[in-house]
């Protein structure tokens, strides 16, 4: 009932920035929209039990690979950005078999340091990236005939794709394959037990992540003109999705949309102190982790018990005696 209500909110808050119309409202929605599913992206790894800071690479991924196959080949960009993000889930299938035989913290460094990398390279490779010179006028999206230079037309698109991602995962969540990330999470060899297949589950989550990320990186591409190193930057992307699960929640879907609709704002409010913008992620992940541990969405719908439930119907599912 929560859940429901929860939903009609969140659906009613979408639909303010097509009926007020107005442009600096349209973009900030534009962004949440954006970010909550870079946020999605990684709650789908989290449900696996990896935290992975390589979604800013898929995103870089779509981004520039979507601006580049629009300016160099003359491709629409409703193509290009369907492309760049299949090539970015495809990037994370190849790379997931080997990025994922390694485990807690020592992923997490690797992912970073794979972040750190491909950031290096795109400011070091000139000739294609434009270095930290960037990419300039990068074609806008057109669709129907429209073309959508301002955030206001962009938005309805922008929301689509948002509400699609959380679709898949909310569905994913409440299928049999929901029920197996869960158990990967909670108890990886209970999990084996049961005749779940960690390593492929995990690389498919690995594989739809990076897809998602990599979409959102070509929408991203087309709504900003422009592409330069600094917007696909640790701080940038990854502590704020990070920060948007943990305040919003994680077992829930519901978590990285509810996160990052009150987080993603957070830097226009701190306008005016910039430099706070860090310390306050800081000082919300202490808070949330030290008192509210399952985050917004936990404490509204009582989720804590969900991990035991979601193992014991994993076995129902499985018929496994």
């Amino acid at each position: 009932m929560r859940q429901t209500a929860t939903l009609l909110v969140l659906a009613v808050v979408s639909a303010v920035p097509i009926l007020v119309g107005d442009r600096y409202l349209a973009h900030i929605a534009v962004m949440v929209c954006l970010m909550g599913i870079m946020a999605l992206s990684m709650n789908l790894m989290l449900k696996v039990g990896q935290l992975s800071l390589a979604q800013v690479v898929f995103m870089a991924t779509g981004a520039y690979g979507s601006a580049l196959m629009s300016m160099e080949w003359g491709l629409p960009p409703v193509v290009t950005i369907a492309v760049a993000g299949i090539a970015s889930g495809l990037l994370a299938i190849v790379l997931g078999p080997f990025l994922l035989r390694i485990r807690g913290v020592y992923f997490v460094l690797l992912t970073f340091a794979l972040a750190q990398v491909v950031n290096l390279i795109l400011q070091d490779w000139v000739s294609l990236t434009g270095g930290n010179s960037g990419l300039f006028n990068i074609p806008r999206l057109e669709l129907f005939g429209i073309r959508m230079a301002r955030p206001e037309t962009l938005y309805p698109v922008a929301l689509s794709l948002f509400a699609l991602a959380f679709a898949v995962t909310f569905i994913l969540d409440r299928t049999r394959g929901g029920w197996a990330m869960y158990s990967i999470e909670e108890n990886e060899d209970l999990s084996r037990a049961l005749g779940v297949d960690v390593t492929a589950w995990r690389v498919w989550t690995f594989g739809l992540s990076g897809l998602m990320a990599g979409m959102a990186g070509g929408l991203y591409a087309h709504l900003i003109g422009f592409l330069s190193p600094d917007a696909f930057t640790f701080h940038a992307i990854s502590v704020s999705i990070l920060v948007i699960n943990v305040v919003g929640g994680v077992r829930s879907p519901l978590g990285p949309v509810v996160g990052a609709l009150l987080l993603v704002p957070l830097p226009e409010v701190l306008r005016d102190a910039h430099q706070y913008q860090l310390l306050v992620y800081g000082l919300l992940l202490i808070v949330f982790i030290a008192f509210f541990r399952s985050g917004i969405t936990g404490f509204l719908f009582d989720s804590s018990h969900v991990p035991a439930t979601r193992l014991s119907r994993l076995r129902q599912l499985m018929r496994i005696k």
